[in-house]
């Protein structure tokens, strides 16, 4: 018999000898229902081998631990509570704590479809990586908010498709409400920072620098759920635009023109405002041909015509929320050359 070549043995070292344990690892702060819905998914999963659930209990003075007991008989959980030290360091702790060699981090407000662990271990099985990330989706059970804002998050119009497309598959930067990273690439960066948001961008950046390849996993999306309301969202939306530089700063290869198109897009709508004010009316039509391509693909997409609408309003807030703290974030840290953690403390834990 023909021996198997090097990428056979490679594969067979890799899966058989190294089989893939996963470990799911999830933070939650004052979400008990959130765990409740999230554990409900994990009983629809449909995967042969055994798995773990890792819930971290980040300093909530609401527990998840009456909703983790009733799961107990029918699902591998593993639960821990901590002081608050923020979602980054939570999945640190978790990561630590987590039987498993494959961790695979999800947000609290996440859902699994039945196939996503599946899916997940044969991608791996053939293209194995150290670290991936998936897209998000909105359930049909989601409010019409929140699908409008899952379609502003993840539409080619509104960001490219950044969260919810393959299109750029290597060198893909994994997001923490949907991501894998294996146990070794865990050891070698030491897990998230205790910036937060922007934790999973910097984690990404640095799992790469440390020669670990990471990808966009197709099929093994999520339904995000979003528990949140136009306030939260537009604060959201600003703590994004506002850690945005200071991870330019910290990895200059990763910055890219197309994270200033926000802040574009507001001195677009406004001249268009302006204009049509005070200049000519008809400056303000590419403005409103836009907007209106985004209603109509929305309504087509999401079959709702509200959804529609309020996908308009949110892309406003999130570019105009986006577009403007990344601006006041750049000229703090890039021209005057601020301290990030000085500068703006609320987007760091202690």
């Amino acid at each position: 018999m023909k021996p198997p070549a090097l990428g056979g043995w490679l594969f067979f070292y890799m899966y058989f000898c190294q089989m893939l344990n996963y470990s799911f690892i999830v933070p939650v702060y004052n979400r008990p229902q959130e765990v409740q819905e999230l554990l409900e998914s994990f009983l629809d999963v449909q995967f042969e081998r055994p798995y773990e659930v890792v819930i971290i209990e980040d300093g909530s003075t609401e527990d998840s631990q009456e909703v983790v007991d009733a799961f107990s008989e029918r699902l591998n959980i593993s639960y821990y509570k901590k002081e608050n030290t923020g979602p980054g360091d939570s999945r640190n702790f978790g990561m630590r704590k987590a039987t498993g060699n494959y961790f695979i981090i999800l947000d609290s407000d996440c859902l699994l479809p039945p196939h996503y662990l599946k899916a997940t271990d044969t991608f791996l099985k053939e293209n194995y990586v150290d670290c991936y990330g998936g897209a998000d989706a909105a359930h049909d059970s989601f409010t019409t908010l929140q699908k409008a804002i899952n379609y502003t998050m993840t539409s080619f119009l509104t960001t490219g498709g950044i969260r919810g497309s393959k299109s750029s598959v290597t060198k893909f930067e994994p997001r923490s409400f949907n991501m894998g990273i294996s146990k070794k690439a865990f050891e070698a960066t030491q897990g998230f920072a205790k910036i937060h948001p922007g934790e999973d961008p910097d984690l990404s950046q640095r799992i790469t620098k440390a020669g670990f390849a990471t990808t966009f996993l197709p099929n093994a999306y999520v339904y995000h759920k979003r528990r949140i309301s136009w306030s939260k969202f537009h604060t959201q939306v600003t703590k994004f635009g506002m850690v945005r530089p200071i991870l330019n700063s910290w990895h200059p290869n990763a910055a890219k023109i197309t994270f200033w198109f926000p802040t574009l897009f507001v001195f677009f709508a406004i001249f268009s405002l302006v204009g049509a004010l005070f200049i000519h009316w008809m400056i303000i039509i590419p403005l409103v041909s836009y907007l209106f391509l985004v209603f109509i693909d929305s309504t087509l997409k999401n079959k709702n015509i509200v959804i529609g609408v309020l996908s308009v309003f949110a892309l406003l807030i999130q570019f105009f929320g986006y577009g403007l703290a990344f601006l006041k974030s750049t000229f703090y840290i890039s021209l005057l050359k601020k301290d990030p953690q000085k500068q703006f403390p609320h987007l760091f834990f202690e």
